[in-house]
């Protein structure tokens, strides 16, 4: 394969990186330089199939065309076909080089694919089936990557990354809500806290809403902490990027605690969250921060 353009798929990949933003670091400097390149191409291909779940005026069958020519692309590397788009020169490469399985970049695919065609979730396991496939399978390539998969790592991986994933799904309650007619809140919990459809669709801020929230931010920080020790286990700069990420994680939780008055704002870390993140990653001291664990 073409040296330069191997150079130009990956910068391809990096640019992707810079531009969108995320909550979290996204092959953040704290990463060793010759993994950031790799950390990119996982992220470009995960946005790429996001944009393709979500942007533009498509239809559902020409998303889910697009989904699936994203898989015939990773088939078609595994059977040693050389790609020709930009993405798939770097995934290649880095498939190459790194040994990552299949497995994870299609589940990536089934993940996108639910999107267009799940809206409604009846309770937690049918969500936390949905995070096996959206979320868990970019740590799990990370571990391969970082060559750290054993069967303890992935499973504390598995529970960082649904509960990031979580975390998304309470942040984003209003968009995913009036944008794509998605509710991720469970079914059957909504019931049992007296919250209708109306309530999301008309962002009213009860009590009951208040508790359902309250309930989640408790799962999501109690699944993340499980998933807590993987910072420690990793070692060098990588513990020190996850770490990072987990405690941006339950900074985020902490601030939807606090919105006791609207549920339904969107959290964003600043400049001073960053500042207590990386304090608290330096002196290791992972404290509780929401009311939830106090």
């Amino acid at each position: 394969m073409n040296t330069q353009n191997v150079e130009q798929a990956y910068q391809y990949c990096l640019n992707m990186a810079k531009t969108h933003y995320e909550n979290f670091p996204v092959a953040s400097r704290l990463l060793p330089e010759h993994i950031r390149k790799p950390v990119s191409v996982i992220y470009a291909y995960a946005r790429t199939a996001d944009d393709y779940a979500d942007e533009g005026d498509m239809n559902d069958a020409d998303r889910i065309n697009l989904l699936d020519q994203m898989g015939d692309n990773i088939h078609s590397i595994y059977s040693g076909e050389a790609p020709k788009e930009t993405l798939y020169i770097a995934i290649a490469d880095v498939i190459k080089n790194h040994k990552l399985p299949r497995e994870p970049f299609l589940d990536l695919l089934t993940a996108f694919k639910m999107d267009i065609t799940i809206k409604r979730y009846k309770n937690f396991s049918e969500i936390k089936n949905y995070c096996r496939y959206s979320a868990n399978p970019v740590g799990r390539l990370l571990l391969h990557l970082y060559q750290q998969a054993t069967i303890e790592n992935l499973a504390y991986s598995d529970a960082v990354c649904s509960a990031l994933q979580l975390i998304n799904f309470l942040q984003d309650i209003m968009q995913d809500y009036h944008e794509n007619n998605r509710i991720y809140l469970p079914l059957d919990e909504m019931e049992q806290y007296g919250i209708t459809e109306e309530d999301i669709k008309n962002s009213r801020n009860s009590h009951e809403m208040r508790n359902l929230i309250d309930s989640q931010i408790h799962r999501a920080e109690t699944m993340l902490r499980s998933g807590m020790p993987l910072g420690k286990i990793l070692k060098g700069r990588i513990g020190l990027e996850l770490r990072t990420i987990t405690l941006g994680g339950l900074r985020i939780l902490q601030k939807l605690e606090k919105n006791r008055e609207d549920v339904y704002t969107r959290p964003r870390l600043n400049k001073l969250d960053w500042i207590w993140i990386i304090s608290h990653v330096i002196l290791n001291n992972q404290q509780p921060v929401t009311k939830a664990t106090a």
